[in-house]
């Protein structure tokens, strides 16, 4: 079986398995504190024109993202993200079991927009009873979407003049950043993702990592006790380097955009084969997910040599089927799928 159902099937990168490997003849300081860390936040932080940003890392998304959250807001203050939103969809409520509850937004791709933030926004300042209901206090979204979709320089930065003008803190879930970064037409850069978001996300789990995400904070008054909070949380590893080497190897020499890029050329290749074959798409995606509409047969037909994740739950009478690729999907793995595509 050849596997399509996600971005995190195959175990890292061979550059980060020999960093790894390599690794084991070194002694290392502990919780993060030790130079191979240093030196990736140093790697990261050279392509954000963000002197005053703090790199930190933990092993996974769902902990960066409660973690984020529950740092920057007070026990009264909420979360605004869209209702399909990974820390409102697929993580268990974990935000919420900390007590900040999200407020969802209807999304429209998977995204949400300034108009609706604001919108958000004043209906706290004008309520009559504001102690009674939750403070927005920060904005959430992924980048890419849960959808694949991608927000644009002109969207960014609208969100966070939104953000700006009413108080709020703008926190990007960069799990997939990579594919977004490596999107066809995307028109932003990771030193524009710093210069928007006051707390960003570099993901590694989904990009090339064994496991690991990169917390970048841009806003010096969430810097304050941040390593505090990953601590609390359950976040610091002792043998914090194991995540260090691995965001070394990543972007070292390009390898992590160069990875990216290859990924969602494969996911285009999907794409236009289906098109090709009329399957109609559920979402214009231009990352490493592509979303399309199968009818019971085709998922059976397709279902006999690949793995790829559906959820009848999207839509009336829709088998919306998932096809992801990641930097290991290969080009013999693609066209061996195109080939069945076109059998349809």
């Amino acid at each position: 079986m050849i596997r399509f159902n996600n971005d995190y099937n195959r175990s890292a990168h061979p550059a980060v398995l020999r960093a790894i490997a390599q690794s084991g003849e070194e002694s290392f300081d502990g919780y993060g504190l030790d130079v191979r860390c240093q030196r990736a936040a140093q790697l990261i932080k050279d392509q954000l024109n963000c002197p005053q940003a703090e790199v930190h890392f933990v092993v996974g998304g769902t902990q960066a993202n409660v973690i984020c959250i529950d740092h920057a807001l007070r026990p009264w203050e909420c979360v605004v993200c869209a209702d399909t939103g990974h820390i409102n969809a697929h993580e268990t409520g974990a935000p919420e079991h900390l007590g900040h509850k999200n407020l969802t937004l209807p999304h429209t791709a998977g995204k949400i927009s300034a108009a609706q933030v604001e919108q958000a926004a004043v209906l706290y300042e004008e309520s009559d009873i504001p102690e009674h209901v939750v403070k927005p206090r920060m904005v959430y979204i992924s980048q890419s979407s849960e959808f694949g979709t991608v927000y644009s320089l002109a969207e960014l930065e609208e969100l966070a003049a939104v953000c700006r003008a009413h108080g709020l803190l703008l926190f990007i879930d960069g799990a997939r950043l990579g594919y977004a970064l490596a999107a066809q037409g995307a028109d932003f850069t990771l030193a524009d993702i710093a210069r928007v978001a006051d707390v960003f996300t570099v993901g590694g789990t989904k990009c090339g990592a064994l496991f690991g995400e990169a917390i970048v904070v841009t806003n010096p008054d969430l810097q304050p006790c941040f390593r505090n909070s990953i601590k609390q949380n359950g976040a610091m590893l002792a043998k914090g380097w194991a995540l260090g080497v691995q965001f070394e190897a990543l972007f070292e020499d390009g390898l992590y955009l160069r990875m990216m890029d290859e990924a969602t050329a494969q996911a285009l290749r999907i794409r236009d084969a289906f098109a090709a074959a009329g399957v109609q798409e559920f979402v214009a995606s231009p990352t490493n997910q592509q979303f399309v509409i199968l009818s019971d047969a085709q998922m059976e037909a397709l279902g006999h040599e690949f793995v790829f994740s559906f959820d009848h739950a999207l839509g009336p009478s829709r088998n919306v089927c998932r096809f992801c690729t990641s930097w290991a999907t290969t080009a013999e793995e693609v066209d061996t799928l195109l080939a069945a595509i076109q059998k349809l």
